[in-house]
């Protein structure tokens, strides 16, 4: 997902038609496929609904996350699926309601509200800067921004800065922490490899190893409400993440209606049949 290229963004499983499928079965399926996520698409429960989805890392449930909101639409509408509107389509997940649209040809939605924001206190930044081992000066800004999945903010200078981290969880207690670098602050259009404004990168502790998102649609979505509020960067704009670990994830802010969209390209990679 949030790519063009296969194998260069951030892959979901799909399960379409799981509606017999129990949480412990679904839950057992995601930790064997071993991605970050796995969706199971179901009949909706709530009529303003096309769908309902729910999503299992491979320890957990989520309510909301970005890149199988994504890949799960696409999913659905290359199966068949027919929304009730012309001009949206609405998922149901554990997080309420979700919008998208196909703007440019792309599935996108609209960023839902931020379950935590609010600055980041002292204590957590300082914290964070030494899992991320950069000294807190470095910092231009931080914030919660945290839609379902939970992920700090941290705002640096710019994107090769944030290229640069070598990132070490084992020299704090780390969360998941978002990095971001504008390569022009408060300029979208003048941008860096491949016309992209902003670099992005997500870390995390899987199980006490240190692990790097590919492309993170939920981080985006708070992070981009985040830095257009605050004036730190302005919409339309394109996001990379992934770079560091050879994918080339591609990531599309617009807005409108007063909702952030957040939208990405997904190519189908594997189709085919799963016993359960």
């Amino acid at each position: 997902m949030f790519t063009s290229v296969p194998y260069f963004g951030n892959p979901v499983a799909v399960v379409i038609g799981a509606d017999g499928i129990d949480g412990e079965q679904m839950q057992r399926f995601a930790n064997w496929t071993n991605l970050s996520e796995t969706t199971f698409l179901l009949e909706p429960t709530d009529p303003a609904a096309d769908y309902r989805v729910r999503i299992f890392t491979p320890g957990a449930e989520l309510p909301f996350a970005g890149h199988p909101t994504v890949g799960t639409c696409h999913a659905w509408l290359e199966a068949g699926g027919s929304p009730k509107s012309d001009d949206k389509i609405v998922q149901e997940c554990e997080l309420g309601l979700i919008e998208l649209r196909r703007i440019d040809g792309r599935v996108s939605f609209a960023a839902p509200e931020p379950t935590r924001s609010g600055p980041v206190d002292a204590a957590d930044l300082a914290n964070a800067c030494k899992v991320l081992q950069i000294d807190p000066g470095e910092v231009v800004d931080a914030q919660w921004c945290d839609n379902g999945p939970g992920w700090m903010g941290v705002l640096l200078k710019d994107g090769q800065t944030v290229r640069d981290i070598k990132c070490d969880y084992a020299a704090g207690n780390g969360e998941g922490i978002g990095v971001v670098g504008p390569h022009t602050l408060g300029i979208a259009g003048v941008g860096g490899d491949d016309g992209t404004d902003l670099e992005v990168r997500a870390f995390f502790s899987s199980n006490g190893t240190p692990c790097e998102d590919p492309v993170t649609g939920s981080l985006n979505a708070a992070v981009a409400q985040w830095l257009l509020k605050s004036g730190h960067i302005s919409s339309p704009y394109v996001a990379a993440q992934g770079t560091q670990i050879g994918r080339a994830g591609r990531v599309y802010i617009t807005e409108d209606d007063g909702k952030v969209w957040v939208g990405g390209d997904a190519v189908t990679c594997i189709d085919g049949q799963v016993s359960i």
